[in-house]
């Protein structure tokens, strides 16, 4: 065996020893785990992890796997670990429109249809619009053209100054919850796409403050959303709905955005314009 070879191999293990033990150190303190706390999960010696971290030990492929469930690392993520480390990605990444997945499509598009009149819509990760139901289109009404123009994001839509924004009734009470909501987001997946969007998301015009609405109305639990529309003023809660035990990175990142209404004139109005349509 040639000894530059040898070295060269030497090299490029210790180097994704050493890259995807600093990747796990940092999943680890994202989680606010200490090294003790992630050993007594994983049920390894602090030891072993802490020459994992520190590229003095190289883990094997089901510790990466093992370590990442503990962590609950994204499935994209615990593939590039698994890069990182020098093995192959184990979670694929298929297209929605691929035949393997069309079951799953197919159930996106049956609960976003069962969920008329009332509007719902499922996104990526980075909140790109994947598709919605026909009580979506009515509500998007005076939106700047290039905002619906694909690939639409939905957060950039909401609170665009051209988007949705002029139409919240509610808007700086909204406008902190999807900003929050996406800070959280980057806390769990960091992903810098993500960070970028809430970089461009804060410098809109920040609306001028409002008495929120009384947290009574509706159980002190949901922030709502209120939209003017030409039937008044209609007013929503949502709930996500996410694959359970997905395999596939596409469908581990796949949401759907189900709004319901949150209170009775709002579920009048909706059924009213279902109806005239």
């Amino acid at each position: 065996m040639d000894a530059r070879l040898g070295y060269d191999a030497g090299m490029q293990m210790e180097q994704h020893t050493s890259d995807v033990g600093r990747q796990l150190r940092e999943w680890r303190q994202r989680r606010r785990m200490s090294q003790l706390d992630l050993a007594l999960e994983a049920e390894i010696s602090t030891r072993h992890l802490s020459f994992v971290e520190t590229g003095k030990a190289q883990p094997s492929r089901d510790m990466v796997l093992h370590l990442c469930e503990q962590l609950d690392v994204p499935l994209r993520e615990r593939n590039a670990l698994l890069v990182a480390a020098g093995y192959a990605p184990t979670f694929p990444q298929r297209s929605l429109e691929d035949p393997a997945l069309r079951q799953a499509r197919a159930a996106v598009d049956l609960v976003l249809k069962g969920h008329e009149p009332f509007p719902a819509l499922a996104v990526d990760r980075h909140w790109t619009l994947v598709a919605a139901n026909a009580a979506i289109a009515p509500l998007l009404a005076g939106a700047a053209a290039e905002l619906l123009h694909p690939p639409v994001n939905v957060l950039r839509l909401s609170l665009h100054p051209q988007g949705l924004a002029p139409r919240i009734a509610n808007l700086p009470e909204w406008r902190a919850h999807i900003l929050e909501r996406l800070r959280h987001q980057i806390d769990v997946t960091a992903d810098a796409t993500l960070a970028v969007l809430l970089e461009e998301l804060r410098d809109y015009p920040a609306p001028r403050t409002q008495r929120p609405v009384a947290p009574e109305q509706y159980g002190g639990v949901v922030v709502p959303l209120r939209l003017a529309s030409e039937a008044g003023v209609l007013s929503f809660f949502s709930t996500t709905t996410v694959f359970g035990t997905p395999v596939d990175v596409t469908l581990a990142e796949l949401a759907i955005e189900a709004f319901f209404p949150a209170d009775a004139a709002t579920a009048d109005m909706l059924r009213r314009v279902a109806a005239a349509n």
